[in-house]
């Protein structure tokens, strides 16, 4: 296993219960089992994004536009913003949220696609 698999999840992720690896990332997006959440600005996310994510800038963030019945996944470029929006999230009593902590950056690393 690489360097950037065991520090990204890219088996089964058995790190902290806030972070999701790549695998798990992938197959819950295939199954539609969760709300990707793409936190960077309008202009960094149409210039590639994970496909079937959403955009919610973390500028203007705001909880009451995520559903509370569905896995949230958060993820932005590098993990730095995900994080900050996790944290927002858990003060604000969301419980099933997590973030993919290499950001679209990693996605890509690791051979996920990327839409415009």
């Amino acid at each position: 296993m690489s360097f950037f698999s065991k520090l990204f999840g890219r088996t089964h992720d058995s790190g902290p219960s806030h972070i999701i690896g790549f695998d798990d990332l992938r197959k819950e997006l295939d199954a539609g089992a969760v709300e990707l959440i793409d936190v960077r600005e309008q202009r960094e996310y149409r210039g590639g994004h994970v496909p079937g994510s959403r955009n919610l800038p973390l500028s203007r963030f705001d909880p009451s536009h995520l559903p509370r019945d569905r896995k949230i996944v958060l993820i932005c470029l590098s993990g730095a913003r995900s994080g900050s929006a996790l944290r927002h999230l858990k003060q604000a009593g969301f419980e099933n949220v997590v973030h993919f902590q290499g950001g679209v950056s990693m996605w890509r690393t690791l051979g996920g696609p990327l839409r415009a």
